[in-house]
C-alpha cells in the first residue's frame, strides 16, 4: 500500500479528523462543497492545522463557485488567501485558473505559483473544462505544479479512464496524476489497474440528520444553490479506511 497515497476531500475540521482516522495521507479543506468547493475560512484552516498531527493539510484556494476565469480583483483576492494559509503553517495549496478561450492562464498561475513557494500545488479540475488537456498537461508541469486533479474530463474519474490512463503515460513520472471525482469502494481498484495512477481523491462522506429538535422545512437559506438544512455530509474514518482496503 506504500505505492499509493490517498487524498480527502474534507468539508470541515470533523471531516478532516475522520481523514486522519480512516489512514488518508492528506486532505484537501474546502468550503462550498455543493458549488465544487470554495477557500475555507481563516478558522477552519487555523483550527485544522492544530488537529491534524498525521496527515498532512492541502487547502482550495477558489474565491468563488463557477468558471476558472478570474478577474484581475479576485486574483488579488487568492494571492492574499495563499498568503494566509502559508502563515497558518497549511502543506500544500490547490487552484487553477483559464483564460476565456479554455487555455491554462499562464500569467495568473505563474503569480499564483510564486506566492505558493515552499508549498505542495496542485491544479485542481479547472483542468476537466480546458480545450486541450494534453496541451495542458505541459503547461502545467512547466509551471512547477507537483499534481493535477482530474477525472479524465468525465462526470467521473471511472468514465475518465481512458483519458486518465493516457495523460498518466504523457506525464511520464515528470507529475502526478491524482485521480478524482466519483472515486469510492467499488470503483477504485479498477481505476489504479487500468490507469496505473497511485493517488486518489475522494470524499467517503455519508448523509448525517440534524439533531434540531424545531425545523422550518419550507424555508430555505439557498438561493441558486438548494441543499438540504437539517442534513448534512461528512467524510466517515470507516469510508475512508473501507476505501483504501478496497485496493489491497
Amino acid at each position: 500500500m506504500e505505492m499509493y497515497q490517498f487524498e480527502i476531500c474534507t468539508n470541515s475540521v470533523e471531516s478532516c479528523l475522520a481523514a486522519q482516522e480512516g489512514g488518508a495521507h492528506r486532505v484537501e479543506l474546502c468550503a462550498g462543497i455543493p458549488e465544487g468547493g470554495t477557500t475555507p475560512s481563516y478558522g477552519e484552516i487555523t483550527i485544522a492545522r492544530e488537529m491534524l498531527t498525521r496527515t498532512r493539510l492541502h487547502v482550495i484556494i477558489r474565491p468563488r463557485g463557477g468558471d476558472f476565469l478570474y478577474s484581475p480583483i479576485e486574483v488579488r483576492t487568492m494571492l492574499q488567501d495563499i498568503e494566509i494559509a502559508k502563515n497558518l503553517g497549511v502543506d500544500g495549496v490547490v487552484f487553477g485558473c483559464l483564460t476565456p478561450e479554455g487555455d491554462i492562464d499562464l500569467p495568473a498561475m505563474a503569480r499564483l505559483m510564486k506566492a505558493s513557494q515552499g508549498l505542495s500545488v496542485t491544479f485542481h479540475r479547472a483542468f476537466d473544462v480546458c480545450r486541450n488537456p494534453k496541451k495542458a498537461l505541459e503547461e502545467i508541469i512547466k509551471l512547477g505544479c507537483n499534481r493535477i486533479l482530474t477525472s479524465g474530463q468525465q462526470p467521473n474519474a471511472e468514465l475518465g479512464i481512458p483519458l486518465l490512463q493516457e495523460l498518466n503515460e504523457q506525464a511520464a513520472g515528470r507529475m502526478t496524476l491524482l485521480a478524482g471525482c466519483g472515486v469510492n469502494e467499488s470503483n477504485i481498484a479498477k481505476i489504479a489497474f487500468e490507469t496505473n495512477i497511485h493517488e486518489f481523491h475522494f470524499s467517503a462522506r455519508e448523509s448525517i440528520k440534524s439533531q434540531m429538535e424545531y425545523t422550518n422545512e419550507a424555508v430555505s437559506m439557498g438561493g441558486t444553490v438548494h441543499i438540504k438544512e437539517y442534513e448534512r455530509n461528512v467524510t466517515t474514518a470507516q469510508r475512508v479506511k473501507s476505501t483504501i482496503d478496497a485496493l489491497k
